[in-house]
């Protein structure tokens, strides 16, 4: 498949997605989004096909609307992360209560830096078990503690569980079950 640089951008645009979201979709820089859309720089085959997902699957906006509805109104300490960059999308008022600053001032941001030892052997584990292929989808781990004052993680057990959102990327519900 040959996509050309404005059908790449008139696609996105019908998303309602900015470069740089589509360049965190694909793994690539926003840059390099913005030099396939001047016509600037090929796609790989690998990277058309993963395009082509994206433009071809359904937009359900209303769904992942109705998801953080959920993970908001959960009354247990839950938050929803983007699964590759570890962003902020949504949490629960009792995961807020656990925190030390406003859910904005999170909000969009990375929450790795906050990660515990045992969080980050985890996430170092997850390509070997076959987390982004599908091949586990809900994984339960003990977390120490983390620190952090702002943003504090205590000892206990969370699930982390996959589920892919209306625009082609994965979302990870974290969940404290003890």
């Amino acid at each position: 498949m040959t996509i050309s640089g404005t059908g790449i951008r008139r696609m996105r645009l019908l998303r309602s997605m900015k470069q740089g979201h589509l360049a965190e979709v694909l793994g690539v820089n926003q840059a390099t989004v913005s030099r396939w859309e001047r016509d600037q720089l090929a796609l790989s085959p690998e990277q058309a096909i993963k395009l082509e997902r994206i433009f071809a699957s359904p937009r359900h906006t209303a769904v992942d609307a109705a998801l953080k509805r959920l993970v908001e109104d959960s009354v247990r300490p839950v938050h929803l992360i983007c699964d590759r960059t570890h962003r902020l999308l949504s949490a629960s008022r009792r995961r807020q209560a656990e925190w030390r600053a406003p859910l904005g001032a999170f909000l969009g941001c990375s929450l790795f830096s906050y990660a515990s030892a045992e969080i980050a052997a985890a996430e170092q584990s997850l390509e070997e078990l076959g987390w982004q292929e599908g091949r586990l989808s809900s994984l339960t781990l003990d977390t120490g503690a983390n620190g952090n004052a702002l943003l504090p993680i205590a000892d206990g057990r969370v699930t982390w569980e996959r589920i892919m959102l209306s625009d082609g990327s994965a979302g990870r519900l974290v969940t404290t079950i003890g």
